[in-house]
């Protein structure tokens, strides 16, 4: 196996427990505006904004969910999960590089490290997303974060909840790690065989110990 040298760490259902929220918030939106695509809110995540509003062709429209999602992103109340600290802090003692990899806007990170201003000192770099031109499950986003890292992908860990972002991943030539925070372990391995339930019990030496 190629020397691991960085994690690529989605955001949302990952490092922060915020999914229930985003899923009742997304599920409101639906019955405002309807799109008729079955299980809206699980059929989104890990998608960038500009990405979701394409499903609504009126400008008023999206315009008002901007306004929507910026004012819930803004009063939300954002916590880690459990063990993410010190999962963290094993890492870099081990000399690892990390990046978050988010189709959150840059908006939202914003409120985000305002409330945690712990969390952003962990992190070599953030790629959010509107820093790249297409979303997950493309593989740009985590290509992004391997090369803000100076790393090859093979040489890269992604930790991803969602379907979408293990797509992204995986396509990127990452080892992935699918996190079972959003998804049942059934339903995420039928798209990545690597699973964790979390943080809280993780440390460098067992995720070195999963890849092989």
């Amino acid at each position: 196996m190629t020397e691991i040298k960085g994690i690529l760490f989605d955001l949302d259902g990952v490092l922060i427990d915020s999914e229930t929220q985003y899923t009742a918030f997304w599920a409101e939106i639906e019955k405002i505006y309807p799109t008729g695509i079955p299980d809206y809110p699980m059929a989104i995540k890990g998608t960038t904004l500009s990405k979701i509003l394409e499903n609504y062709p009126d400008d008023g429209t999206r315009q008002d969910i901007i306004d929507r999602i910026h004012r819930f992103e803004d009063i939300i109340r954002y916590h880690k999960y459990p063990g993410v600290s010190s999962f963290l802090r094993d890492v870099k003692a081990h000399g690892i590089a990390t990046a978050i990899v988010t189709s959150s806007d840059n908006v939202k990170m914003g409120y985000l490290f305002e409330q945690l201003p712990g969390l952003r000192p962990w992190f070599d770099t953030v790629i959010d997303g509107t820093m790249v031109s297409r979303s997950k499950p493309d593989p740009e986003p985590y290509l992004t974060g391997a090369r803000m890292l100076g790393l090859e992908p093979q040489q890269c860990v992604v930790f991803e909840d969602s379907f979408q972002g293990i797509a992204s991943g995986i396509a990127a030539g990452c080892h992935v790690i699918g996190v079972t925070t959003t998804f049942s372990p059934e339903k995420m391995k039928s798209h990545v065989p690597l699973t964790v339930s979390g943080f809280e019990d993780m440390t460098y030496d067992k995720m070195i110990g999963l890849l092989r």
